[in-house]
């Protein structure tokens, strides 16, 4: 597949898009684009035979606001439709997770932040009053690490959601207790993990 540069006017952005950028997160997108435009030619935007984008709508958009007349695009005109739709989802998808010791040892927080980074907010498990003020990021996944209250999230489609918090309840009534978290050790007591 070649990049190749065409008139960003020529582009339409994707109706479906199953993603979305907040102000904060799309001010700083256009930020680095403006200071470093090299990025679109490294990542460029993906356009199906329309030039209807189905990889990188938010670049594509900042690319826009910057005002950039032009962008870096590949053309994927040889997907069939299953192969679009599943290309959209997939390019969308996060399928790893931060090595956050590794990330804070070698990148300043701030840098991060500004360049739309979440970072964990590890406030959340704190006991005794404790408090991360005045700590670096760093400190502060260490401080997290060490802390005796912990939390996990979980994160599902709202379908999967239901389905999920069924099974538990029906977990709830079968070990006869009162929450998840107790369902989950007694699990692990079944399973002698």
């Amino acid at each position: 597949m070649n990049i190749e540069k065409i008139r960003i006017d020529f582009i339409q952005e994707n109706p479906n898009n199953p993603r979305i950028i907040k102000n904060d997160k799309m001010r700083k997108l256009i930020k680095s684009i403006t200071e470093f435009p090299e990025m679109l030619e490294i990542r460029p935007v993906v356009i199906d035979k329309n030039n209807v984008v189905i990889g990188g709508n938010q670049r594509y958009k900042a690319a826009q606001a910057a005002g950039l007349t032009e962008i870096p695009v590949i053309k994927a005109e040889q997907l069939t439709e299953e192969q679009r739709k599943q290309f959209i989802i997939k390019d969308n998808s996060s399928m790893g997770d931060w090595d956050w010791d590794m990330v804070l040892e070698t990148w300043n927080e701030e840098q991060l932040k500004d360049w739309g980074i979440d970072l964990p907010d590890f406030t959340d498990n704190l006991t005794n009053n404790e408090t991360y003020e005045g700590l670096d990021a760093l400190s502060k996944l260490d401080k997290f690490m060490s802390a005796e209250v912990k939390r996990m999230f979980l994160v599902y489609d709202a379908e999967t959601f239901g389905e999920v918090i069924r099974w538990f309840n029906k977990m709830q009534d079968k070990y006869n207790v009162e929450d998840n978290n107790q369902v989950i050790l007694k699990l692990m007591e079944d399973e002698n993990i």
